[in-house]
Parts: structure tokens; C-alpha cells; sequence
């Protein structure tokens, strides 16, 4: 049985994959979320497909996005993230995924569950988005800009509703799978 696949995920083999076996599937690992957070982070500006293909190079540079080792990086770890060519080297965007590491790590050293956080935006339920074949995802919608608004008064930065929203359907918060 063929995959009924959007158009975007039809584009190379790579993006079918993230859309067979990641694109939209409900996720409770805290240490995916984070990482999955953070791409999409790293996505802004550019397209998903740069990102992904990069997921790799993010996971060793990022000591495989384990929360409590990013939020250790110093200023040293900067430099050595400015440096590798394999990933973006954008210095906003590094410093943004290290403080939310420490945000994230922070909540967990007060016996918050950073998979409860993010899952309590929807109700611990996935939200149903019903896409006609061919319908482009909305770039934000109202409960992205709150979730957005909320991550930045807990102390995440550089989440706006766009990105928020990208790691919304990512994850599986809104299921706009066909």
C-alpha cells in the first residue's frame, strides 16, 4: 500500500522518511522534544529539508541534545558550535538552544516534566487539523501564538508562533497528518 504523503514530503527520500516515521507522530520523550524544539529553532529562514539533513551534524554538536549537558555549554562550546561547518552557525540561534536547555533543565530540577509543559498547551490531546490534499499548513495559528507567548514568559527565547507551530505539528500537538 502506497503512502499518502503531502506534497512537501514527496520531495526526496529523506523528507518521506521524516514524514513515515516522524512528521506528526505524538512524542513524550523529553530529550526528542528538546531536540525537535531546537530544529525546528534552527529551521527559521530556511526550509526543513536543510535542517533535517543537517540532524546528524546537530546531534554531535549538540552531545545528542541531552538537556542537562546543552544547558552545561560555556562560552567555549559557542565557539567550538561557531566553527563547525556542518551545522548553521548562527550565534542567535545557538544561544537561544542552550538557554532553553537550561530553561528546560531548570523545570526539571523543580519536578516539572518538560513533556507535561508542552503536552498541557493542547490538553494532553493532539489537536485534529483536517488538510484538503494539497492545502498548505497555515504558518501560525491562534494556539501557537499563545503557547509562543507563554514559552517566552517561562524564559524560552526565539519562539514565535511560526516556529512554535512547525513544532507543534512536528511532534504530534496538532495532527495535520493526510
Amino acid at each position: 500500500m502506497k503512502v499518502k504523503r503531502p506534497t512537501w514530503a514527496d520531495t526526496s527520500p529523506a523528507m518521506q522518511d521524516y514524514y513515515d516515521h516522524y512528521w506528526g507522530l505524538p512524542v513524550h520523550d523529553e530529550r526528542f522534544l528538546f531536540e525537535m524544539l531546537s530544529l525546528e529553532l534552527f529551521q527559521a529562514g530556511l526550509t526543513w529539508a536543510t535542517i533535517w539533513k543537517r540532524r546528524l551534524a546537530f546531534e554531535e554538536a549538540f552531545s545528542d541534545f541531552l538537556i542537562e549537558k546543552v544547558a552545561a555549554f560555556s562560552p567555549d562550546d559557542v565557539d567550538r558550535l561557531l566553527a563547525n561547518k556542518r551545522i548553521i552557525r548562527n550565534r542567535r540561534k545557538i544561544a537561544a538552544t542552550i538557554n532553553n536547555a537550561q530553561v528546560i533543565y531548570k523545570m526539571q530540577r523543580a519536578g516539572q516534566d518538560f513533556d507535561d509543559y508542552i503536552w498541557s498547551f493542547v490538553d494532553h490531546h493532539p489537536q485534529r487539523l483536517i488538510l484538503k490534499p494539497g492545502e498548505p499548513l497555515a504558518p501560525w495559528t491562534m494556539s501557537s501564538k499563545k503557547m509562543a507567548t507563554q514559552m517566552k514568559k517561562d524564559g524560552f527565547k526565539f519562539m514565535g508562533p511560526t516556529i512554535v507551530y512547525s513544532f507543534m505539528t512536528a511532534v504530534g500537538l496538532v495532527n495535520a497528518r493526510l
